[in-house]
């Protein structure tokens, strides 16, 4: 049990990350392409000016994914294809100004320092290795007379991309660790509260921005939570709440984010759903919940669910009109999935 709880709490992690660093990473990634189109500009009239053209395809190819990228289940594949083109622009842009002579080879490590704070270690290692694929492609394999004559050519700028992914992978491996015990609830080993406002704003920032997407939305509680408490002891209701957090994480979809918000209740986000499927996916988490027991004691959970498409619309409403779905449900019987409303 707890290694699939793991796997797919990891999952979410990543992805929350991801797209939290995004955001943080798309005004500055704007003022480093300034700085380097400064930089060629300035060196034009040695180099020639015809370098500037990868550099504003790539300008143009980031703002592509980044709207891919907000809008898209599997964020981590727009991502990983946006960070591809940097050293790959940076490579053609070597390529054009001397090759293995050229002052543009040291720029491979730009990307580099970034690799870390979006991806996990094996993505990273991929990243390194694509990066050096593409400096070796540059001097060796375009000008490997002057790597023969002049090895540093290529030492140096292989010597500073290795170094500056180990650099970057302590700083990142550290974020890591605090960011897990900030957003991660003990018991469950879920998301948290904090992780989930944190998403929600990330979330509205985007609908903002005029992001056209559709989100489902769902609230559940454990029903009777109290009474189990009270008759079997805190420690078979804390047994509940892990079990009741693994059934549901099970049959959730890889993308599909789970939070506890504390006490008995949690929240589940479903990108890309809309209503009729929310209370498909609500309807096998209840079942699922409702087919499983804990130390004997049966369990059943209701939910509220609630979904949204477009970009005029305001998610605390949701979240409010889902809460208030909820508790129709309980009040309905319990064991139950109740609709809010569809836009």
């Amino acid at each position: 049990m707890r290694d699939l709880t793991d796997e797919s709490l990891t999952e979410q992690l990543s992805r929350e990350r991801l797209l939290d660093m995004e955001a943080r990473l798309a005004p500055v990634r704007r003022q480093a392409f300034a700085v380097l189109a400064l930089a060629l500009i300035a060196a034009g009239p040695w180099l020639g000016f015809e370098f500037l053209v990868p550099l504003f395809v790539a300008l143009a190819c980031f703002a592509i994914a980044d709207r891919r990228l907000r809008r898209s289940p599997r964020p981590e594949l727009w991502a990983a294809v946006a960070w591809a083109l940097a050293p790959l622009i940076i490579a053609v842009s070597a390529a054009l100004t001397g090759a293995a002579d050229s002052p543009a080879l040291m720029w491979l490590a730009l990307p580099v320092t970034t690799l870390g704070a979006r991806f996990e270690p094996r993505g990273v290692r991929l990243g390194v290795g694509y990066t050096i694929v593409l400096l070796l492609a540059v001097t060796v394999g375009l000008d490997y007379e002057t790597v023969i004559a002049q090895p540093a050519e290529l030492i140096f700028p292989f010597a500073l991309i290795i170094a500056m992914a180990i650099l970057g992978g302590a700083a990142v491996q550290s974020e890591r660790e605090h960011r897990r015990v900030a957003v991660i609830d003990p018991l469950t080993g879920l998301l948290n509260r904090s992780a989930f406002a944190q998403r929600l704003g990330e979330l509205q920032h985007q609908i903002d921005q005029g992001a056209e997407s559709s989100l489902g939305f769902l609230m559940a509680d454990v029903d009777h939570f109290k009474q189990i408490n009270d008759e079997h002891g805190h420690p078979v209701g804390d047994a509940v709440l892990r079990d009741v957090a693994y059934a549901m994480r099970s049959e959730l979809r890889a993308f599909d984010l789970v939070y506890r918000l504390g006490g008995e209740e949690f929240a589940i986000l479903l990108p890309g759903a809309d209503l009729e499927k929310t209370r498909e996916i609500a309807e096998r988490l209840r079942a699922a919940v409702a087919g499983s027991s804990t130390g004997g004691v049966s369990v059943t959970m209701s939910f509220g669910a609630g979904a949204i498409s477009g970009s005029d619309v305001r998610l605390a409403q949701l979240y409010a009109q889902a809460d208030a779905a909820l508790y129709e449900a309980k009040r309905g019987g319990r064991n139950r999935v109740a609709p809010a409303f569809a836009r």
